[in-house]
C-alpha cells in the first residue's frame, strides 16, 4: 500500500468485544466516504460437485448476529445455500482500505419478512422480480424484455405488486468476521472475531 494515503490503525484494544459494534462503526463511514453501494457484498457458495461459486449481492439488513440478502429462490444461489446451509460474504471498500468477510450458516426468511421488504422496492424492480426466473437460459434480450412488458400488464392498474412466492431473503447466521485495515508496507491490519458455543465472541490479531 506504499504510496496510498496512511489508514488508520487497527489497535487491539480498540475493538470492542461484539465485532456488531465495529461492523456498525465501518459501513457507517463507507456510508460517509461517498462510495458507490457500501452494502454490496460477494456472496460465496459451493456447487454440488465442490466448485467455488461467487457473486454479488446487496445486503438489506443485519441484527446482532446475523445478515440479510434477497435473491429468487429458483436461483443457482438459492439452491447451493439450500444444500449447504453455509456462505461467506467479503465487503471491500477500496476508498477507505477495509474489507470484512464473514462466514456462517445460512436459512431462509419467513414470509411475512419477505413480503415487507418487497414492498418496498421500486415498482420497476417488483416487476423484475416476477420477469425473470433467475439463471435460467433464455434465448434472447428481446424475450427477456417481453417477459418484463407481460408481467407489467398483469399488474397494470394494482396498486400494490405482491411478493413472489419465489423470492425472498437469506439470513446469514456469522460464526468468524475478520476485519482487514489496509497499512502501509503490506503491513495489514487483520482481527479476527470466532463465535464461541455460548453465544459470545472471541478476537484475536492476525498476521498480515
Amino acid at each position: 500500500m506504499t504510496g496510498t494515503p496512511a489508514a488508520p490503525t487497527l489497535h487491539d484494544h480498540e475493538a470492542p468485544d461484539n465485532p456488531l459494534a465495529l461492523f456498525d462503526q465501518w459501513l457507517e463511514q463507507a456510508n460517509a466516504s461517498g462510495m458507490f453501494v457500501p452494502n454490496a457484498c460477494a456472496v460465496a457458495t459451493v456447487t454440488p460437485d465442490g466448485t467455488p461459486a461467487v457473486r454479488m449481492v446487496l445486503l438489506k439488513g443485519h441484527d446482532a448476529e446475523s445478515f440479510v440478502f434477497y435473491t429468487n429462490y429458483d436461483s443457482d444461489k438459492a439452491a447451493q445455500l439450500d444444500a449447504s446451509g453455509k456462505a461467506s460474504l467479503l465487503f471491500w471498500w477500496r476508498e477507505v482500505q477495509r474489507q470484512i468477510r464473514i462466514t456462517g450458516t445460512v436459512s431462509r426468511t419467513d414470509t411475512a419478512t419477505n413480503a415487507a421488504y418487497f414492498a418496498t422496492r421500486p415498482r420497476g424492480s417488483q416487476l423484475g422480480a416476477w420477469a425473470s426466473r433467475q439463471s435460467a437460459p433464455i434465448e434472447s434480450r428481446d424475450a427477456l424484455d417481453a417477459r418484463f412488458k407481460a408481467v407489467d400488464a398483469r399488474f397494470e392498474g394494482d396498486d400494490e405488486v405482491p411478493c413472489p412466492e419465489f423470492w425472498g431473503g437469506y439470513r446469514v447466521v456469522a460464526e468468524t468476521i475478520e476485519f482487514w485495515q489496509g497499512r502501509d508496507d503490506r503491513m495489514h491490519d487483520r482481527i479476527r472475531y470466532v463465535r464461541g458455543d455460548a453465544g459470545g465472541w472471541t478476537r484475536g490479531r492476525l498476521m498480515p
